[in-house]
């Protein structure tokens, strides 16, 4: 239990290295924004409490907030993430159900699942993020492009993370 929540430390302070690091210094156009600190949070257990996984959302995004300098913006997208979780993994269920060491990884389900699971939650974060960035509709045409775009390039670097840190599942 401490090994595992250790991993998930470590785990955390890459993710929020490499972003706040890197990308959030990379010099690309205004409608690319990438995130890889979500995938952080769709890798937490499956089983872990509702309290607990908004808790840690709200502390994820908070952090990111922190060196980014957005005023708490990361931090309601991480919530609103969190909390749409546990209804998006009943919807990506196996008709088996989840077992008990099942990890909601790319290695432990599989490319399917874990791209449909993370799009849709990227997509929720991503949706939520950038309508409070922009918070008006008058740029709906351009907000709906850096929604797009940022989606995309959020995806493509955590299924190459993914891919890059994938192991077998233990079974």
């Amino acid at each position: 239990m401490i090994i595992e929540f250790l991993f998930l430390l470590i785990r955390f302070i890459v993710l929020t290295l490499i972003q706040v690091l890197i990308l959030n210094n990379l010099q690309l156009p205004g409608v690319f924004n990438p995130y890889i600190y979500p995938l952080f949070l769709l890798l937490l257990p499956i089983k872990m409490p509702q309290w607990i996984l908004l808790l840690v959302g709200f502390a994820a995004g908070l952090t990111i907030d922190l060196f980014s300098n957005t005023m708490g913006m990361h931090a309601a997208a991480s919530v609103l993430l969190c909390f749409m979780r546990p209804q998006v993994l009943k919807l990506v269920e196996p008709s088996g159900g989840y077992e008990q060491t099942d990890k909601p990884s790319l290695s432990y389900m599989g490319f399917r699942w874990f791209a449909t699971y993370a799009s849709i939650l990227v997509v929720i974060h991503h949706l939520f993020f950038f309508f409070l960035e922009t918070l008006e509709f008058g740029q709906f045409g351009f907000m709906l492009l850096k929604i797009v775009l940022s989606t995309l390039l959020s995806l493509a670097i955590i299924f190459l993370t993914e891919f890059f840190f994938m192991r077998k599942k233990a079974r």
